[in-house]
């Protein structure tokens, strides 16, 4: 069933008792040509990709431990931009805006893109002139930037705080064609084309090892019993350290918590998604009314989905310095997102050095935005043997050459980025 007006009303004549479920609850079968582990973003944009993309890879199987959409899909902030710099992120990025900007016609499902912009705030003449650099690279690459001034960015924001803050904003780089989506209709919207074009989506089947002969991955063992594969794909962010050690890998990553927070809903206050430029907080709202914000990471490794309050109390400091108005809104709710940091602050889409066992990590900040391009590349290595050429420096051996992707300069520490 497609999904339209013309349903949607016929349905509400019917007293809406004819829908169907958006997917099949899979059972896993014995065998299948490629196995995705990952039941996020990554995970679902990768099996749809296959599908849609690579029909002569045979039948895919994707497999998630927990519910679908339970892990860091659902607990993101859902900004999507392309404003990188470095030719091997950039590239990438705006080739995954240009995915979004089409996904919900390619999948048939409302996954709420929100094409509302966002500005990335200065306050010195020095982070004035790198995110020009930044503008002229995103510019050179195909994507959209803009500059604005302290007076051309006061008429499209009025409401910051210009003149009385610590850090008095002094202009912007501002991409418009960024914006938000909805995280969780993104994995529905990919579990159900998925589902349409064959895939088997297996909900709480957790992997407990990787099945190896000869030194090939042929299989999985997992809470459901034994499957086999000719390839397999994990695509599982923060636990990307844990699965990998499972076939006997370590990988350049470590896990972080990220927390993000909402409001209590509010009028219609910020009509796009603005970042501070003098520490680490970023800001939007919801279609609901709540405001949705973020910053750092928890600076210690874990594995667990929540935060502790040092994290909690910057944030709000950030917000703030930035927009004193806020103050008076009361926080609704907090969570936490496992976040697969890895040593340049860029992501690892390749091979492994175990036969027929491919990965697709290392996204830290960046996996929500990332994840139409990080699926249709993933799909891409998985069936070709060979990288997209969007993602040809996403290379695992990078961190051995010396040839990393460090965006944000700030060395080979995964806290720090």
């Amino acid at each position: 069933m497609r999904y339209s007006a013309f349903s949607v009303l016929t349905q509400a004549l019917r007293g809406h008792t004819g829908w169907k479920p958006a997917w099949r609850k899979a059972a896993p079968a014995p065998s299948y040509d490629v196995i995705v582990i990952g039941g996020g973003g990554g995970g679902l944009a990768t099996a749809y990709y296959l599908a849609k993309n690579h029909p002569e890879v045979g039948r895919i199987a994707l497999l998630e431990k927990g519910w679908l959409g339970g892990g860091n899909i659902g607990r993101n902030t859902t900004i999507i931009r392309s404003n990188y710099m470095l030719p091997g992120n950039e590239p990438f990025y705006e080739f995954s805006m240009k995915l979004w900007e089409g996904l919900e016609q390619d999948f048939n499902y409302n996954a709420m893109v929100s094409q509302r912009g966002i500005y990335n705030l200065y306050h010195s003449d020095a982070q004035r002139d790198a995110y020009a650099r930044r503008g002229n690279s995103m510019l050179l690459h195909g994507a959209d930037a803009q500059l604005l001034d302290r007076a051309q960015l006061r008429r499209e924001l009025p409401y910051l705080n210009y003149d009385n803050a610590r850090f008095p904003v002094q202009g912007a780089l501002v991409q418009r064609r960024a914006g938000t989506a909805r995280h969780d209709a993104v994995a529905w919207g990919y579990a159900r084309g998925a589902d349409q074009r064959g895939v088997d989506i297996i909900e709480n089947c957790e992997v407990l090892s990787i099945l190896q002969e000869d030194g090939k991955a042929v299989g999985v063992e997992t809470t459901r019993g034994s499957i086999r594969a000719g390839k397999i794909g994990m695509a599982v962010a923060g636990a990307s350290s844990l699965l990998a050690a499972k076939a006997g890998l370590r990988l350049p990553i470590e896990s972080h918590a990220l927390q993000a927070f909402v409001s209590e809903g509010l009028k219609p206050l910020i009509d796009t998604v603005i970042t501070f430029g003098a520490g680490h907080f970023y800001i939007s709202q919801s279609d609901k009314g709540g405001l949705v914000f973020g910053g750092d990471i928890d600076g210690y490794n874990s594995y667990a989905q929540r935060g502790n309050l040092p994290v909690i109390e910057d944030v709000c400091e950030g917000g703030m310095a930035l927009m004193p108005m806020i103050g008076r809104a009361r926080l609704l709710r907090s969570w936490g997102g496992l976040m697969d940091m890895s040593m340049d602050g860029s992501p690892i889409i390749d091979k492994t050095p175990v036969e027929n066992l491919f990965i697709n990590a290392g996204w830290c900040y960046g996996g929500f935005k990332a994840t139409p391009a990080s699926g249709f590349c993933f799909a891409h290595l998985i069936a070709r043997g060979a990288p997209h050429e969007v993602a040809g420096a996403y290379r695992l051996a990078r961190f051995a050459e010396g040839k990393l992707i460090d965006e944000k300069g700030v060395g080979a520490q995964p806290n720090l980025h």
